[in-house]
Order: structure tokens, then sequence, then C-alpha cells
């Protein structure tokens, strides 16, 4: 298994945490001194206390937790969080509020998922023309029930 480093920024910080044995993202846990409210629609940033390390040719992906999304409306705005091999700062995490009620983030919470995963750098190259494929430029939806 990979090993991340993890640089605590604050002493109550949580170390990212699976929750069973074969899942893919581990859970990041929000630090504040009290719960944070969320109004419908409101977007805050919530400190995770946590700087990484991540491998070159690895990036840090940040999904929302399904129950915290489904069951309470609380997803990142971004719906997904890039976390850059070079950078060092603090992770944070851009929480949206999609429901139309006030929500609340409790101290060391869940809060969303971090998944550590492989990307391709690609040099970009400008054509005329591009190969042909049987679906061509069919766009959203083009593959669907007729």
């Amino acid at each position: 298994m990979p090993k991340i480093a993890v640089k605590k920024l604050d002493e109550n910080a949580v170390l990212p945490t699976y929750g069973s044995e074969f899942a893919a993202g581990a859970d990041l846990y929000a630090l504040c001194e009290e719960e944070t409210v969320f109004q419908p629609g409101e977007t805050k940033l919530i400190r995770t206390g946590l700087a990484l390390e991540i491998p070159e040719g690895y990036a840090g992906l940040i999904y929302a937790r399904s129950g915290l999304a489904s069951k309470r409306g609380l997803a990142p705005a971004n719906k997904v969080g890039v976390v850059d091999a070079d950078y060092r700062g603090e992770v944070m995490v851009a929480l949206h509020n999609h429901s139309a009620v006030e929500q609340k983030i409790a101290p060391k919470e869940r809060i969303a998922q971090l998944v550590i995963a492989p990307f391709l750098h690609a040099e970009y190259e400008e054509k005329d023309e591009l190969s042909s494929t049987v679906r061509g430029e069919g766009g959203f939806g083009s593959t669907g029930r007729k």
C-alpha cells in the first residue's frame, strides 16, 4: 500500500481514514471549534488542518460523502476538488448546502472523501482535422435510447 505523507497543521486535525477495507476514498474531517451552520444555497470553506505530499503523477480528488450529500444536501461546491502533487498548503473543502433547510457540520465530522488517483499529463497539439469515429460529433444524449 502506498504511503502519503501528511502534515498536521493543527493538533486537532484528524488524519484521513477509510470506512471499510476496500473503500476507494478516505474520509476527510472538519477542523472547526464549533458547529458550522450552512444556510440553504450557502457555500463555506471548511478546514481539514492537513497538508499532503501527493506523489508526482497522482492527484488527490475530493468527492462528496454519499450519505452527507444524499441525506443532508452537503457536497463539494466544485463537485470534485483537485489537490495537485505540487501543492503543500492546507486541504480545504468548499462545502455547499444544496438542500432547502439549514444544515450543520460538527467539529471532526466527516465532510468529504479523498481519492488518490493517477493521471496523464498530456501535451495538446492543434490539428485541422481529427480522426473519424462511428459516434462522430454526437454529444449529450446521442448514445441513449431513441
